[in-house]
This record gives C-alpha cells, sequence and structure tokens, in this order.
C-alpha cells in the first residue's frame, strides 16, 4: 500500500479545514462551498477513503502515528500476494507469448 507524505496530507488536512471555516461562515457562498468540497475529496484520494469525514480522521490519525502503527490500525499489516490470480498450474509460459510448437 503506497501512503502520501505527511507533509502533503498536513498541507491538504489544513486546506480543508480552512475551507470549512469559511464555508461555515458562509455557507450560502458557492465558491466557498465548492472549494470545501474539492479539498475534502482531495483528503479521500489522499486517504483511500470514500467520504471526507473518514478521509479527515484517517489523515488526523495517519498525521499522529508513525507508519506501523498506522497500518496495523487499518488492518493493511497483513502481507498480500500480488500477481497470482490462482493456484500455480506448474507451467510455464512460452517466450514471447507464443504458444505454438515451431
Amino acid at each position: 500500500m503506497l501512503l502520501p507524505a505527511k507533509a502533503e496530507v498536513a498541507r491538504h488536512l489544513e486546506r480543508y479545514r480552512a475551507w470549512e471555516r469559511v464555508m461555515l461562515a458562509a455557507p450560502t457562498d458557492r465558491t466557498a462551498r465548492g472549494n470545501f468540497e474539492d479539498s475534502g475529496y482531495t483528503l479521500c484520494v489522499l486517504m483511500g477513503k470514500r467520504c471526507a469525514r473518514e478521509a479527515v480522521e484517517a489523515a488526523e490519525r495517519y498525521l499522529r502515528s508513525n507508519l506501523v502503527t498506522y497500518l496495523r490500525e487499518n488492518g493493511q499489516s497483513q502481507q498480500r500476494h500480488v500477481g497470482r490470480r490462482g493456484p500455480p498450474t506448474g507451467r510455464r509460459p512460452w517466450p514471447g507469448g507464443r504458444a505454438s510448437g515451431r
């Protein structure tokens, strides 16, 4: 699992909080709301979450913990097998992807 740099997360979390304050001060301001929603979406992408509130909580947890603790808290500590789609067949592919018997 790739995680963003803590400095990037802190910067985007600070931006989210700033737009949240602006939006709460002027709830009918469409520009403020749009920027607030954009900053929430950015946090969602950075933290791999589906809603801004979860992304903010994950960002805060990530910033106050070390990498091992964060991964353990979020259930990411199990090793995963990458690149295998099923049990091995014992066959090796032909070089160049050809299956002909030349």
